[in-house]
């Protein structure tokens, strides 16, 4: 039986709940409802203006409604008068196909159907930057090689362990923290667990980190390459399959005993090399969904930064326990994808993962070969694996031709994402830079 939020806020002290939906660009949306209206919105949820978010709705649609998921629901650990739930969106009594979480829950009742049940942990990673995101908010953290650097951390303790302190207080499982390989950036970890889960998680931690960081007088980004030369932002995803959600869960269906062949001397079952074998069939209109903005394409083609490695990925690839490829197998019974970047939809980013593993698996896709090599120093010798897309236009154009992945992720979901990534495309090369005149000008 659902969580009463109301019987919630009057044993919590809650004085208010933001609900919240997530729109296609990855925008949080919220209302703020006094605890005395609660009871109405869990029934009926909040109303919005879909037009005025990034959604493919105009002004004349009736209202969208997000509806509360009270099992999701957290009371704020820095204000604790305020709890945080996430919305599934509704327009006249129908889901809006269109909406991420939406789009995620479905994909999740359709594997549950065949007896798959997605769990993930992310990796993710952001820079604490100056209020108006122009420099690195330490002024000190300017090693070349900045990764793990023990001052740089004690002087952003503050934050960094306030924010950790919050995630064991919601009993996330929090585990380590650390960081990065650019000068200015983190990374927090937390324990993997069902997709949605994750997703609700994932959510709500950009929302904290970007709050605790303000409270600071600095500013969180999860931007892919805020500061040129230096690492951009990744959000690795850690997959693995299970044979029931939540703690009912007991087998790993991707771990197998070791044995021959180039999936199974990994750990990996048969089953797991299929899923993997769909993400690397659709990895080049993955990208749209994984690595959504033009500044996306900044990091995962990005050149050496200073650090002397980039840790992201530019071609289609996997490997064992490899960091210079797009998919790592670090151990037994799970691969890690390290397309996606900071910019990724939290939902959005769960779903596509789900919908390549499932058509990998129905299709049993072959994952290609394994490729052991170091990718940054010898990737010039693999002739034969697809190179990931130059830039946002191009990725569109993949996820456009790839028929199975959009019908698998909705296609209404899909033409609205289409149609606003073009409409943002269009706005982008429509800018007029100061590069075009100190290239152009004198010619």
């Amino acid at each position: 039986m659902a969580l009463d939020l109301a019987t919630f806020a009057e044993e919590k002290g809650i004085k208010y709940f933001m609900i919240s939906f997530t729109d296609l660009f990855g925008g949080q949306r919220a209302k703020l409802v006094p605890a005395r209206a609660i009871a109405d919105m869990q029934e009926d949820g909040a109303g919005f203006a879909g037009f005025a978010t990034w959604l493919d709705l105009t002004p004349a649609h009736p209202d969208m409604l997000a509806v509360p998921d009270p099992d999701a629901v957290i009371q704020l650990p820095w204000n604790k008068e305020i709890a945080w739930v996430p919305g599934n969106c509704v327009m006249e009594d129908e889901d809006v196909a269109q909406a991420p979480r939406n789009v995620l829950r479905r994909l999740i009742a359709e594997a549950a159907e065949e007896g798959l049940h997605v769990k993930t942990g992310i990796e993710a990673e952001f820079f604490l930057l100056t209020p108006d995101g122009e420099q690195i908010s330490d002024e000190f953290d300017t090693a070349e090689k900045p990764c793990y650097d023990q001052q740089a951390m004690m002087r952003r303790l503050d934050v960094i362990r306030e924010i950790s302190d919050y995630m064991l207080e919601l009993g996330w499982g929090a585990y380590q923290n650390d960081h990065e390989d650019a000068n200015g950036q983190w990374e927090m970890n937390w324990d993997f667990d069902d997709a949605l889960a994750t997703a609700d998680k994932h959510s709500f931690f950009k929302f904290m980190a970007k709050s605790v960081a303000e409270k600071h007088g600095f500013r969180a980004t999860f931007m892919p390459k805020p500061v040129e030369g230096l690492t951009g932002n990744g959000c690795h995803a850690h997959i693995s399959v299970w044979d029931a959600p939540g703690s009912d869960s007991k087998i790993n269906v991707f771990a197998a005993e070791k044995g021959e062949g180039q999936i199974a001397e990994l750990g990996l079952s048969e089953q797991g090399g299929h899923f993997l074998g769909g993400i690397m069939k659709h990895a080049s209109a993955l990208a749209a969904i994984t690595n959504p903005t033009v500044n996306s394409y900044k990091r995962i083609n990005a050149p050496r930064t200073m650090s002397g490695a980039t840790w992201a990925p530019n071609t289609v690839t996997w490997t064992g326990n490899n960091r210079t490829h797009m998919v790592r197998v670090p151990g037994a019974g799970r691969f890690e994808l390290r397309l996606p970047d900071g910019a990724v939809n939290p939902y959005l980013l769960q779903a596509v993962i789900i919908a390549a593993g499932l058509s990998g698996i129905r299709s049993k896709a072959d994952p290609g070969p394994r490729r052991d090599i170091d990718m940054y120093a010898e990737g010039h010798k693999i002739t034969d694996a697809p190179k990931l897309p130059l830039n946002m236009l191009d990725a569109m154009r993949f996820y456009d031709e790839d028929e199975e992945l959009k019908s698998m992720m909705g296609e209404e979901f899909s033409n609205a994402y289409l149609k606003m990534k073009q409409q943002e495309w269009n706005s982008f090369v429509n800018h007029f830079s100061r590069w075009e005149k100190d290239n152009t000008l004198d010619i």
